[in-house]
């Protein structure tokens, strides 16, 4: 906030010009974007069960989206070391009885 201002109040308006829900001739009318988001908040751990307009809720949904693909990320990488260690052990393995049968060593060969 600009130095020497006193806190404002702040309302938040739409920019397409409409009101998110109205009641008129005994009807509820509702904004096809209203939507009720149901979860915790990223940053603060708090629960959120809230609603507002779809456009509003498009940063939180992708921050959300950012961490939940890191930890996909890590998954998939922990899984391809994995991967990699087994398929090295079985390469020795597999050398190593080649190694025996080039030899002359078939003893092993039928563990």
């Amino acid at each position: 906030m600009p130095k020497g201002k006193k806190e404002l109040e702040v309302h938040h308006t739409c920019p397409l010009g409409s009101e998110c829900e109205e009641i008129r001739d005994n009807k509820i009318y509702r904004c096809m974007w209203y939507t009720k988001v149901a979860g915790y908040d990223s940053n603060t751990g708090e629960v959120v069960d809230d609603w507002s307009c779809a456009i509003s809720w498009m940063p939180v949904l992708q921050i959300e989206m950012s961490q939940t693909n890191r930890g996909q990320s890590q998954a998939i990488e922990s899984f391809r070391n994995e991967t990699v260690k087994g398929q090295k052990t079985f390469n020795e393995l597999v050398f190593s009885k080649k190694i025996n049968l080039l030899n002359g060593n078939s003893k092993l060969i039928k563990e």
